[in-house]
């Protein structure tokens, strides 16, 4: 199998925006369409609660026509237009579909955040994992977070073998991200979020990317947007995973980032499994 994630920032920008950034996107659009992936993991979709609109639906059917397509939106009470998640998934695959809700803290069950697709013999499920925001304001709740994230995969791998992707929003260990030093008290490298993602790992999991790649250096997988010379420098973050149980670990086949060119921001995602 193929499968590929990408936080998107804004579908509905992708589809049908005409700034420079929107084009940038559509560019990465034609080279997913070029990988033909058995199935396409996107966060961060920033839809309205009633999901893609018409215009939305028939401009993905012109890049993905083979594909099948199931998405969650932010509701009430959480913000609109924020987060969510959507999966597109190849016609001839047939799914059990699931949106779950792990007792998350505030609003962030409502957020769209999680999908989740059953198969035979294995799940593959995605996650937005929340930020913990400007000044760490969301930290505690980012920590509970990732304590009921870990019990759900835990659950699921309990019965059947996961692929579990998606934005984790944590670079795990000072080489997946640039500027380590600088950046100990910053959202997405505390200690308390880098510990988060280890318990998860040491619940069962396997970071696809290292355990074929190892120690390899400065390859990241976001950049910032506020900085326009971020990707130029490299000077990016490793903080979108594919993770499988670890117990078919020794069946991914390739784990990599897809070249998404001079768009900054995130950049898709690989993997390849033989299952």
């Amino acid at each position: 199998m193929k499968l590929i994630s990408w936080n998107i920032d804004s579908l509905n920008a992708a589809l049908t925006g005409e700034s420079p950034r929107a084009l940038l996107s559509r560019a990465v659009l034609d080279t997913l369409v070029a990988e033909d992936a058995d199935i396409i993991a996107i966060q961060e979709t920033k839809l309205s609660a009633k999901g893609p609109t018409k215009k939305h639906l028939e401009t993905l059917l012109t890049y993905f026509p083979d594909y099948l397509n199931v998405w969650r939106s932010s509701v009430e009470p959480a913000r609109k237009g924020y987060a969510g998640t959507m999966f597109l998934y190849k016609k001839d695959l047939n799914p059990i579909i699931s949106f779950p809700e792990i007792g998350a803290p505030t609003t962030m069950d409502s957020e769209g955040r999680m999908i989740t697709l059953e198969f035979d013999d294995f799940y593959v499920t995605q996650v937005y994992t929340p930020n913990a925001g400007d000044g760490l304001r969301r930290l505690a709740d980012r920590q509970l977070w990732d304590e009921k994230y870990v019990d759900y995969l835990a659950e699921l791998d309990s019965k059947k073998p996961v692929l579990a992707t998606g934005d984790y929003n944590v670079a795990h260990k000072e080489i997946d991200l640039a500027n380590p030093n600088s950046n100990r008290q910053s959202a997405g490298f505390t200690d308390e979020e880098r510990a988060g993602f280890t318990n998860l790992l040491a619940r069962g999991f396997t970071d696809s990317f290292r355990h074929l790649h190892a120690d390899l250096p400065n390859v990241y997988t976001w950049w910032a947007q506020r900085s326009k010379t971020s990707k130029i420098n490299n000077s990016g973050w490793r903080i979108d995973y594919w993770l499988t149980s670890n117990r078919i670990a020794d069946k991914i086949i390739k784990s990599e980032m897809i070249n998404s060119g001079a768009r900054q921001d995130h950049t898709p995602i690989l993997l390849e499994i033989d299952l």
